[in-house]
């Protein structure tokens, strides 16, 4: 059999090709476009699928270096970090406190289903959460991240069990969400509101106004190095103590407290350069790590996951039905929200939004779901659910 490991340049070429040949797919297949699949997962997923050939055959294999991938997704969940603003999440009231709520519930649901489950056709736990929050509410990124974790743990297939949950949720979610929202819609006889009393009127500034520079891209560049930096220190630190936290947790937490740090000063970091920054290292990142998947390892495993990810996905309907609703008011506004949780509990914040243009268009529009599904996506819910997964791995550990 060939062997070859490519060092940390050529990783990286070959997963910007790989990265832009899922770009070029991507406009050229419309349901790619439909359901939001990302561009790495698409060329990461078909190298993955030539390099399980050469395994398969045992003819070739590759391995690749991982130093600046591993750099990249720590850099990736230190933007999170600046995103969890205490600030906004008062600013945007009751109703985003309420969906992130929501959304923290079932985020447990999926981590305690997932494990026990997983136990229940004796996996080990960890295959459990690798089918349950982190690629359905967290989706790739998260996928990616916590997987290798995973399987260092012990938890053989973890990294690929979670890929493939991460691409089934962004289907699944925008499947379920119409007929959720749809029944909600003639049970109750529910109206879209004429008047936007539910927001206010208000809005929420999430990025400057400011044009990119030089100096804004370096400002962020230095506010993400001491993050990085100083959280470097927190898994070092409680490893002493018995607690196991992933490498990235700790450059998370020191980032959001810079951030709020900022807001009670007036201060107004690069968030816009920052953002842009943690996409870029996010797209290269999974590239890099879909790549290198071990598609062999889900053989073993493709019943298990199977049944779990569809009552995961049953649990999402009624949840989103029973749960969503209710929690956020049981009107024509928390309807739109149960469709949008649909495809933001299952697959990511774009899915969501779509879920809720496509119902909304046809029944009418809703300010209060369009204001407060997007905020809580994109600002909170990555922060909360990363803890809460190393919370359970340190349970089940």
């Amino acid at each position: 059999m060939f062997e070859y490991t490519f060092n940390m340049a050529e990783t990286l070429a070959i997963a910007v090709i790989l990265l832009l040949l899922g770009k070029g797919i991507k406009k050229r297949v419309p349901i790619l476009e439909r359901f939001f699949i990302p561009a790495p997962v698409i060329g990461g997923t078909l190298f993955s699928i030539f390099m399980l050939i050469g395994h398969n055959t045992g003819t070739f294999t590759f391995n690749f270096d991982s130093i600046l991938k591993d750099f990249l997704m720590v850099i990736f969940f230190t933007t999170i970090g600046f995103s969890a603003s205490f600030e906004l999440l008062k600013k945007g009231g009751v109703g985003v406190a309420l969906f992130l709520a929501a959304a923290t519930i079932l985020v447990i649901i999926q981590d305690v289903v997932g494990v026990f489950l997983a136990k229940a056709f004796n996996l080990h736990p960890y295959i459990g959460l690798a089918a349950g929050s982190i690629p359905l509410t967290g989706g790739h990124g998260t996928s990616g991240a916590f997987g290798p974790v995973l399987e260092e743990a012990g938890a053989a297939g973890a990294f690929s069990v979670a890929i493939a949950s991460a691409t089934f949720g962004l289907v699944a979610g925008c499947l379920i969400g119409g007929p959720v929202a749809k029944r909600l819609l003639q049970k109750y006889n529910l109206k879209a509101k004429t008047t936007d009393e539910e927001t206010g009127n208000s809005t929420i500034k999430l990025e400057s106004d400011n044009p990119i520079s030089e100096g804004t891209l370096f400002d962020s560049v230095v506010v993400i190095s001491l993050a990085m930096g100083i959280g470097a220190c927190i898994p070092v630190f409680s490893k002493k103590l018995g607690l196991v936290l992933p490498g990235y947790l700790g450059p998370m937490v020191i980032a959001a407290i810079i951030r709020n740090i900022a807001d009670a000063q007036k201060k107004t970091l690069p968030m816009k350069e920052i953002s842009i920054i943690g996409s870029i290292s996010l797209s290269l990142f999974l590239s890099m790590a879909l790549m290198s998947m071990k598609l062999w390892e889900l053989a073993a495993l493709a019943l298990p996951l199977i049944v779990i990810l569809l009552i995961q996905t049953v649990i999402m309907a009624l949840f989103a039905y029973h749960i969503t609703f209710r929690i956020m008011g049981k009107d024509y506004d928390a309807a739109v929200l149960a469709t949008g949780h649909c495809g933001f509990g299952l697959g990511a914040t774009p899915n969501a939004m779509a879920n809720m243009e496509t119902f909304t268009s046809v029944n009418g529009f809703s300010a209060k779901a369009f204001f407060v599904l997007p905020l809580v996506g994109s600002l909170f819910i990555d922060f909360v659910n990363a803890s809460i997964i190393t919370f359970f791995m340190n349970i089940f550990k």
